[in-house]
């Protein structure tokens, strides 16, 4: 329910008059607060009105005649001095967050992509490790991402080939799978690039 209705169906004119500073007496007549009224001349019930100058209107009017405020802010101002609850979600809001509300679908392909993009990030890296940490001879002793490239390079041109030919299901399982593990790898990828434009290239762990 808005505002409007709640208000409407919660309070009656004379009930704000009457909170409002407006006297109002026992056969409904009140001195009409909207002109110099000397004899009480405005009826005031569930409506309002004034038989002087004509003033007329339910109670969202009546406040919002007295204030000098729109009607959206007199019902609003009801609603908290009188204590009704009301729905404060209007119709284009509601609307608004349908629309951006996104689909299982939508919520999938971004997570696919993400996955594709952080392994892919990853691979590049490891064909980089390869050369950048390759023994210079055959007595020298194995850098660990050289070791690491070695182990793992075939694996992501594996994961990597079913995200881009593979069946949907395959890559639904692989990205719910490696869901943790790419978000490791995004936080990796990340510091050893940080570190190693601090430090420069072939700088070790």
């Amino acid at each position: 329910m808005n505002v409007f209705d709640a208000v409407k169906q919660s309070v009656t004119t004379r009930q704000a008059a009457e909170l409002y500073g407006v006297k109002v007496r026992r056969n409904n007549m009140a001195s009409c607060p909207f002109h110099k009224d000397k004899t009480p001349s405005m009826k005031v019930d569930k409506r309002f009105h004034c038989f002087g100058c004509g003033a007329d209107g339910d109670v969202i009017d009546f406040v919002s005649r007295l204030y000098g405020i729109s009607s959206l802010e007199a019902a609003q101002k009801t609603a908290l001095d009188f204590g009704i609850y009301y729905d404060r979600k209007t119709k284009k809001e509601t609307s608004k967050k349908a629309v951006c509300k996104k689909s299982d679908a939508q919520i999938y392909a971004e997570a696919e992509q993400h996955c594709f993009r952080v392994l892919s990030d990853y691979y590049h890296l490891l064909k980089k490790w390869e050369i950048d940490y390759a023994p210079n001879n055959e007595d020298e002793t194995w850098h660990p991402l050289f070791v690491e490239a070695l182990q793992k390079k075939s694996h992501l041109e594996y994961l990597l080939d079913i995200l881009v030919f593979g069946e949907i299901e395959e890559k639904s399982l692989l990205v719910m799978e490696y869901g943790k593990e790419v978000a490791s790898l995004e936080q990796r990828i990340s510091e050893f690039i940080c570190r190693e434009a601090e430090t420069g290239i072939g700088s070790s762990q």
